[in-house]
């Protein structure tokens, strides 16, 4: 069982629940039944908000391609990255290494159409929205993406989490009832950052969080 390879800290705390998550989804009776991870916690990323939203940051690229070339010389066998915005960066890690990389993005789209969902409301940051990480493979599989006429509500969300701070409880729940009214059927959560706040959501509400689908095959690259 070779280790599956992480690009953290983008941001720190979303790194956290995916490894909380891939423990709790293995059914371990002894530590060794665990799956191994090699965690690239670098919150020094360059922020993906600056380069891809405001257009004055540093470029991400050069980082993450180092972090996949040193998650490989560790001895991973796989790549998995937690951050859905980075994803538009995921072209440049598939050619830093030769190992397989778990697409969050394809995997996620992919399982919305298995559930039959069509019209999908976006819960991510302005910066996918902005480069259209998702359009290719929504198309490929039937889904229509449903933006917010606003931004601004999700970003705040966004940022309040990397500083620390927990939006009222009802911010995640009213940003996808507003994506339901404009005629979305399922809601997606494809920010991580929002992952933390999937609690808030209310039960009967049909939604997908994408870190789920990519435990899903972290665990299932273990598989024996």
């Amino acid at each position: 069982m070779k280790p599956v390879g992480i690009l953290g800290g983008m941001g720190p705390e979303a790194t956290i629940l995916l490894m909380q998550k891939v423990l709790a989804a293995v059914p371990a009776r002894d530590d060794a039944d665990h799956i191994p991870l090699i965690v690239h916690q670098n919150p020094r990323v360059p922020s993906r908000i600056a380069a891809l939203i405001d257009g004055t940051g540093a470029d991400p690229a050069p980082v993450l391609v180092q972090m996949a070339r040193d998650l490989a010389a560790a001895g991973a066998g796989a790549l998995a990255m937690p951050c859905n915005t980075a994803h538009h960066y995921r072209e440049a890690i598939r050619a830093a290494t030769d190992l397989p990389f778990l697409d969050m993005v394809a995997l996620t789209s992919r399982h919305l159409a298995d559930l039959g969902a069509r019209r999908i409301g976006m819960l991510a940051s302005p910066a996918v929205r902005l480069t259209r990480s998702f359009d290719a493979d929504f198309a490929a599989n039937g889904l229509t993406a449903i933006w917010s006429e606003s931004d601004s509500g999700v970003l705040e969300m966004i940022r309040a989490v990397k500083a620390g701070r927990r939006p009222p409880a009802t911010a995640v729940a009213d940003a996808a009832r507003g994506l339901l009214a404009s005629g979305a059927d399922h809601v997606l959560i494809a920010c991580t950052e929002l992952s933390l706040l999937t609690g808030d959501l209310p039960a009967d509400m049909p939604w997908t969080d994408s870190l789920d689908c990519l435990v899903r095959a972290i665990v299932a690259q273990n598989r024996p």
